[in-house]
């Protein structure tokens, strides 16, 4: 109820703090459209696009943290808003994927092999 009243809130997160997260149990939701994810995503990362979100919020654990993060950090910022409406534990990673690499953090595609970002 409160969070009606005031607003939704989530938290923004370096990579550091989002792969830590995501090592304690948390996910990582990767927004982004599927030919950038082909391209080289997170490991362990988890991939709804930012238009099905809605549709599919309940694949997504209502116990972990989840954290949001596309290619520069728009579309997670709404996907991290929409996700807070619903749930506590939301954090959006500031600088998206860019950040991540820039982090010297990896990417992969299916298979496991190096991805790269596009």
């Amino acid at each position: 109820m409160l969070k009606r009243i005031f607003g939704v809130h989530y938290t923004s997160v370096g990579p550091e703090q989002a792969a830590a997260l995501v090592a304690g149990g948390g996910v990582l939701l990767d927004v982004r459209e599927p030919a950038e994810w082909r391209a080289g995503h997170a490991p362990r990362a988890r991939h709804i696009p930012l238009g099905q979100l809605a549709e599919r919020i309940g694949e997504l654990p209502a116990d972990r943290p989840v954290v949001t993060v596309c290619r520069s950090g728009a579309r997670s910022r709404q996907a991290a808003a929409l996700l807070a409406r619903e749930r506590d534990q939301v954090h959006n990673l500031a600088g998206g994927m860019r950040a991540w690499v820039g982090a010297g953090l990896a990417l992969q595609v299916k298979g496991g092999r190096p991805g790269r970002l596009i």
